[in-house]
């Protein structure tokens, strides 16, 4: 990646990368990167800056690492909050123009103090830092994130309550879903599915697995070209994670699979539904992290109002072959390539940065330690006396994260202290609203 290299050879990427975006109209570049509250911020310059950008940075105040997600902001021990600044690095690998922005180009940033050092709250540089102990291990991990979203009109009621799943959504918004199919591939980005989902107004793409971090950055590049598509056509988005009460919600949910020498190891092997023993321990190490893993990937007191049973949420600490139920559904898949792993309990507020890397450090955790996954869940877990539950509000999840010396060693002090601040945070703001007021709050800030 570029923010790898020297300054000097990223301002030579940059003004290589000059002329054709001049050529194809391009006028500034966005930078982007994504705060602990899951919401994603942005600095940008003209293109006729982007050399030295790439070679120095853009500076960004230090506060945002305990921003919550009114835009408000809490303290940590080791955040300065307004004091200082920080360099916004564009990773130019990533660089891409935008299809639904004429004239924009994007790219994701990592942070870096003044003196070049790596921020230790960048969470691009933790999942970065963890996919790199990955493939120390002589292991591959291929990953993407459903992306799933909610049209709204222009008074904010969902655009569409047509069956879910159901053609008649599908004819309603086919203008729509096809400039958003084009603009994706137009970007570059391999769409695997797009189609109607469960809620009103919902709908969900899927694209191409990659590694993580691409995954988490190309997470980002889908919301924002489906939200800029969305724009063009009068519509609005809401990534939250829940949109109407009692309703299904905004999932984001995680597909993995582990790889050695080309070969994936969830299908193909000894143990139960093909796993091979590393991919066995990996998941087992997921699945034993989950509640505090939660802290990362279900982050605000809204997805509580979403991590509910009988609601595909993944509500239950259990796995099982193909169950929608269960936090951790094993996928098999038509093909060895396509045989997956899928964590069903992460929503679409979550900063996919830090899930991953949280993901990826708790695999790790159960490989090094030869974990086995428990038994199978072969039905739905809410049916089942002994099923143990997930985290079921975010103060539940808070304190699984503070026990948890696995997330504590992995993020790193500074990273861990930003993430419990801001959470923290929100469950006390948040802690006398009414679940009504609680997804009016947060509806229109993802």
């Amino acid at each position: 990646m570029t923010t790898t290299n020297t300054p000097a050879e990223r301002a030579a990427q940059a003004r290589a990368a000059e002329a054709q975006l001049a050529a194809d109209g391009i006028d500034g570049v966005v930078f982007g990167w994504v705060d602990n509250a899951g919401l994603t911020r942005v600095k940008s310059v003209p293109l006729a800056q982007l050399e030295h950008a790439a070679e120095y940075g853009v500076g960004a105040v230090p506060c945002f690492d305990v921003a919550l997600v009114d835009d408000t902001f809490t303290t940590a021990p080791s955040s300065t909050g307004p004091v200082g600044d920080l360099r916004l690095v564009p990773d130019l690998d990533r660089l891409t123009p935008l299809a639904a922005q004429p004239g924009w180009a994007w790219a994701p940033a990592d942070r870096y103090t003044q003196d070049g050092t790596p921020h230790p709250g960048c969470q691009r540089h933790f999942a970065r830092r963890v996919t790199e102990a990955v493939e120390q291990r002589g292991l591959a991990v291929r990953a993407g994130i459903e992306i799933e979203w909610v049209v709204a009109d222009a008074a904010g009621a969902p655009a569409t309550v047509a069956p879910a799943y159901g053609m008649t959504r599908f004819i309603e918004h086919s203008d729509y879903l096809r400039e958003v199919l084009r603009a994706l591939t137009a970007q570059g980005l391999a769409v695997l599915q797009i189609h109607p989902e469960y809620a009103a107004g919902q709908f969900e793409v899927s694209v191409a697995a990659e590694g993580p971090v691409e995954a988490a950055d190309t997470t980002m590049l889908v919301r924002h070209t489906i939200r800029a598509v969305s724009a063009r056509h009068g519509l609005r988005v809401s990534y939250a994670p829940v949109f109407t009460e009692g309703s299904v919600g905004n999932g984001g949910h995680l597909h993995l699979s582990l790889w050695r020498e080309g070969r994936n190891l969830a299908h193909g092997g000894p143990g139960r539904h093909g796993l091979h023993p590393e991919a066995e321990h990996f998941l087992a190490g997921v699945l034993a992290e989950l509640p505090a893993l939660l802290a990362l990937g279900a982050p605000g007191v809204a997805s509580y109002l979403r991590l509910v049973p009988c609601h595909f949420a993944g509500a239950y600490r259990c796995w099982g072959l193909e169950n929608r139920e269960a936090a951790l559904r094993l996928i098999a898949g038509s093909a060895a390539r396509q045989a997956n792993a899928e964590l069903k309990c992460f929503d679409a507020a979550a900063n996919p940065y830090l899930t991953v890397g949280g993901v990826l450090a708790a695999g790790l955790a159960g490989l090094d330690a030869g974990l086995p996954l428990p038994p199978e869940t072969l039905r739905d877990p809410a049916v089942l006396a002994d099923a143990e539950r997930l985290p079921a509000s975010l103060p539940e999840a808070i304190d699984a994260y503070e026990k948890s010396a696995l997330l504590r060693q992995a993020l790193g002090p500074e990273l861990y202290e930003t993430v419990l601040a801001v959470r923290r945070a929100e469950a006390e703001a948040f802690a006398m609203h009414t679940d009504a007021d609680v997804i009016e709050a947060v509806r229109w800030r993802y």
